[in-house]
């Protein structure tokens, strides 16, 4: 029996997240999942990680704390800073200083540890909501430095920064992920989902998500809290 390659999968509890959970699985990884507990004001959305990871049968699902609240500088982050509901100019108030820099450390740490070579993220750059830190240009130097900055890296066994959905509208994100068999109605995306992970409808986030399953042609299976 041919052991399979681990991989480390950040999972948010989001739509991509659970599609990219999916296509590691797909491609033949030992999927162990991480999702960061950060002071996220949609905290909800670490119960929808936990369905999402279960489901899919993950070798583990790790969940670390981490207070970027401490810093602040973001909607998510800072209850004083409203979230947005209508389309912003430029980088919008959601996004969180630092968070995929941060994220991608603490999945490489533990893929180390663990001898996992591939760490998965979500991330795409199609509908990115103007985050810098969902780019290619950004996962590509963070790849090179993991492989700079780490016992694994310096001894020849290269970490690979895996983005299956980079490319992918929203709505060919969810073809795919019907494909594979994910229950998007596991998981949240909103940003101000209340405790039960009822979207509220008119974020960004929730945006997006209307139009890709418009656009996909499928039934949306989120909760909405009106």
């Amino acid at each position: 029996m041919i052991d399979k390659p681990k991989a480390v999968v950040l999972i948010s509890g989001g739509l991509d997240s659970a599609t990219t959970l999916a296509i590691a699985r797909e491609r033949g990884y030992d999927c162990h999942a991480l999702s960061l507990d950060y002071g996220q004001r949609h905290r909800v959305e670490l119960k929808a990680a936990h369905w999402v990871a279960e489901s899919f049968g993950v070798r583990e699902h790790k969940v670390i704390g981490i207070d970027l609240g401490g810093i602040g500088g973001s909607a998510l982050t800072d209850r004083a800073i409203a979230v947005p509901e209508q389309p912003e100019e430029g980088i919008p108030a959601t996004y969180v200083p630092a968070r995929n820099m941060v994220f991608l450390s603490l999945a490489l740490g533990w893929a180390e540890v663990i001898g996992a070579r591939d760490i998965f993220i979500g991330v795409t750059a199609v509908d990115y909501s103007g985050y810098p830190d969902c780019r290619g240009e950004f996962i590509r130097a963070f790849e090179a430095a993991a492989n700079l900055g780490t016992r694994a890296g310096v001894e020849g066994r290269r970490f690979r920064i895996q983005t299956p959905l980079i490319d992918l509208s929203k709505a060919e994100i969810i073809r795919e992920g019907a494909r594979l068999g994910v229950d998007y109605g596991l998981t949240v995306s909103c940003y101000q989902a209340d405790s039960e992970g009822r979207a509220c409808g008119a974020c960004d986030s929730c945006r997006y998500r209307i139009q890709g399953f418009e656009q996909a042609g499928l039934p949306d299976p989120t909760r909405y809290k009106t």
